[in-house]
């Protein structure tokens, strides 16, 4: 992204800068959210460097005495550090925001509900969702910002209004966890990165501006998950919360036991403890209430009809009615044709022209245009589904 020098058109009309507003980089204010990662970090020192007026926020989001010798995790400990380390070499303010308390409220509360409810959830969209893009932005807005940037790999374009749109790198892009960004919060955000081709444009640039962060390696891990144990954090969140159960065939026979629902998800096959019965079996179901993992046959997860909730659009045209489009049902997986149904009450049914397998309530239903990089919404998939016929 290079900033645009602000001259006077014959016109008479200013040329709009890299971010979008008719006035020089310098009297352009930037809240960039930083987490101490080489994302965010390339974001500031590039629009430092491009001359923004430029402020650093980091947001402490647990108990980073806690997350010290965790590697891989995001605002804690090392990473608010090498944030400030970054603003200081470039030389623009930077601060640190104790959001712990808003952050288990937002987030991590209902992670640990949505686990014993037999959900697979994911909080990061919840944390882009209602803290990051809800309560940093409102305090971007305090300190008089124009926008706020991040690191996130997705693109933001211009039409008759502004649009999410699929980052340049597919393997790069975060568009399936961007789904809930509403209009208003959209009009006021930067991707800056977006539109490179690779992360390894993202490390050359922080490279050549000498950030120590240069070769940190990507986050891996959900923040609050140590080592990608979610069920450890889910006893230590609610105890009791792995109380043993049976493991049923989708007649109901049982075939072992299970050490506690909040240990698997749907279309599991490995660790499932009742080998030797012939056919590989999945786990298709979930039932915390009996405490029963119901497993069966690949084709058993097979299905056609998702129901999602709490429905964001960001179409141009309103969501009424039918309209054709692609969605995506997992973040690692491409999106997939479907027909896309408004239902009231914020509500909408997703008939996948294809079924798909391992669709779990708790993940994000994301809608694409067809044959297109434009994101047009998405919600929350829901514990009623139909299987394939």
């Amino acid at each position: 992204m290079t900033a645009t020098a602000l001259t006077d058109t014959p016109s008479g009309v200013a040329e709009i800068n890299s971010l979008g507003f008719a006035k020089p980089p310098a009297q352009t204010r930037v809240v960039v959210a930083m987490s101490g990662g080489v994302d965010s970090s390339v974001v500031a020192a590039k629009l430092k460097a491009e001359g923004y007026d430029v402020i650093g926020v980091t947001l402490q989001l647990y108990d980073h005495g806690a997350a010290l010798a965790k590697k891989g995790a995001c605002c804690a400990g090392q990473d608010i550090h090498d944030a400030r380390r970054v603003a200081e070499r470039m030389g623009f303010p930077h601060y640190v925001l104790d959001y712990e308390n808003k952050f288990r409220e937002s987030v991590i509360d209902e992670f640990a509900d949505a686990y014993l409810a037999g959900a697979t959830p994911v909080p990061c969209i919840r944390c882009n969702e209602r803290v990051k893009f809800r309560d940093l932005l409102n305090t971007a807005r305090d300190l008089d910002a124009d926008c706020m940037a991040t690191g996130h790999y997705i693109q933001r374009k211009t039409g008759t209004k502004a649009e999410l749109h699929m980052a340049a790198d597919p393997v790069r892009d975060q568009s399936y966890f961007l789904f809930s960004t509403t209009q208003e919060q959209l009009d006021f955000l930067r991707f800056p990165l977006g539109h490179l081709p690779s992360k390894a444009e993202t490390r050359a640039l922080a490279a050549e501006y000498g950030l120590i962060v240069a070769d940190k390696p990507d986050s891996q891990d959900i923040c609050f998950v140590p080592n990608g144990d979610y069920a450890s954090v889910i006893e230590k969140l609610r105890p009791g919360a792995a109380d043993p159960g049976e493991i049923v065939d989708m007649e109901g026979r049982v075939l072992g036991q299970h050490r506690g629902v909040i240990h698997y998800t749907i279309g599991q096959r490995r660790g499932l403890g009742i080998g030797g019965l012939g056919d590989p079996l999945y786990v298709v179901r979930l039932e915390p209430d009996s405490r029963r993992v119901v497993v069966g046959p690949k084709a058993a997860l097979a299905t056609t009809t998702v129901n999602v909730t709490e429905v964001n659009w960001l179409g141009d045209q309103l969501f009424d009615g039918e309209i054709a489009c692609s969605v995506r049902i997992r973040s690692t997986r491409p999106p997939k044709p479907a027909i896309l149904r408004s239902l009231p009450g914020n509500r909408a049914e997703v008939e996948l022209l294809d079924p798909e397998e391992g669709v779990s309530p708790g993940q994000a239903c994301v809608f694409y245009e067809t044959g297109g990089t434009r994101v047009l919404g998405g919600g929350w998939i829901s514990l009623r589904r139909r299987p394939a016929a």
